[in-house]
């Protein structure tokens, strides 16, 4: 699938368009009256592609997050920080939510699960 299509005869850009009588989809000239059938029905695409680096470094700004709740009433049990932001997420091989905490100690990070 090429991104964009253009005219045969004048080279200008082609657009989708419906032909609703026999129901299909054409490429249409707003220059001239050059039309052609496409190819396949798809008009747009947009492929999201995650890195491992990018999603690991949103997880690390988690608790500098204002905008995600956050609790004094547990307890990390790696440095023993009173402070914590929460949030619901799914887990791995899990099939409902779960709550996640991660300790506001800038020098900790620490996860757990409720």
């Amino acid at each position: 699938m090429s991104s964009m299509k253009f005219c045969r005869r004048c080279n200008n850009i082609l657009y989708p368009m419906e032909d609703k009588e026999h129901k299909i989809l054409l490429y249409a000239c707003h220059n001239c009256d050059h039309q052609e059938i496409a190819d396949n029905n798809i008009v747009y695409r947009s492929e999201i592609h995650h890195s491992n680096k990018r999603r690991t470094q949103a997880e690390e700004n988690v608790a500098a997050d204002p905008t995600l709740p956050r609790t004094k009433s547990v307890r990390c049990s790696q440095c023993n920080h009173g402070e914590a932001v929460f949030f619901q997420a799914t887990a791995s091989g899990e099939q409902g939510m779960t709550l996640i905490f991660v300790c506001c100690n800038p020098n900790c990070g620490n996860r757990w699960r409720d």
